[in-house]
């Protein structure tokens, strides 16, 4: 594991539902380039479902306690879940959240309060069995990756794996953006999660949001835009 000291951020990356760290390589190539020390985890909520949101956001804190000076916690969709219970921890400086989910005490990902997800086309395309929720495959790239390269978002869509439920219904233990600073990015050409859906969740954290004109996977179809704001935002 990488260490730093000093005040130079470390970016610790989250990912959302059905993804992994892969999601985030480019970013994270990008990010080196720039000098800008960066981490990936593995959410076990897909990399040993049926895990639920703690054991994600227990995932990360052990992460985060073996980071030596302050850290940019980034959550991607359900990720935000995930750096909203787990960015409390005292390393962490700042979060952000990318078309993500800012929930607040007592809520989870399928009930909360946030409004503007009415239109979204995902819950036609998922489907449940076993504790796990999978998304049709044939309707992958249309709803993450539909502006990437056709042979990245090929790869990308095969390498998706079923999420758990339970991380879906689990409710925070503690609300970081009411803590830590926070910034909202919003994909303006998500079809995931609706601008409106964003823009509520931007709202709960305060400041004007900043804006990636992408699909659902800015790390993927913009990785240079992205690790660009990232980079900004770590230092």
């Amino acid at each position: 594991m990488m260490r730093v000291v000093g005040a130079q951020r470390t970016v610790l990356l989250v990912h959302g539902a059905w993804h992994g760290g892969w999601c985030w390589e480019r970013v994270g190539r990008l990010l080196a380039d720039a000098e800008v020390p960066c981490v990936s985890v593995d959410n076990p909520s897909v990399v040993a479902a049926p895990s639920d949101l703690a054991a994600d956001s227990e995932n990360v804190r052990r992460v985060l306690d073996t980071i030596d000076g302050p850290v940019l916690l980034v959550g991607h969709s359900y990720g935000g879940a995930v750096v909203t219970d787990a960015g409390t921890n005292e390393n962490v400086e700042a979060l952000v959240y990318l078309a993500a989910f800012a929930l607040d005490a007592g809520e989870s990902v399928v009930a909360n309060d946030l409004q503007g997800g009415e239109d979204t086309k995902l819950a036609e395309a998922v489907s449940f069995g076993d504790d796990l929720i999978s998304v049709d495959p044939q309707r992958a790239v249309e709803l993450f990756f539909h502006d990437c390269d056709q042979e990245v978002a090929e790869c990308a869509r095969g390498r998706l794996m079923p999420m758990s439920m339970a991380a879906m219904q689990d409710v925070t233990r503690s609300v970081a953006w009411r803590e830590k600073p926070a910034t909202y990015i919003v994909c303006s050409d998500d079809r995931a999660l609706p601008v409106p859906l964003q823009m509520s969740n931007a709202a709960r954290v305060g400041g004007e949001p900043l804006e990636l004109a992408t699909s659902h996977s800015p790390f993927l179809s913009q990785p240079a835009a992205l690790a660009e704001l990232l980079t900004e935002l770590s230092r």
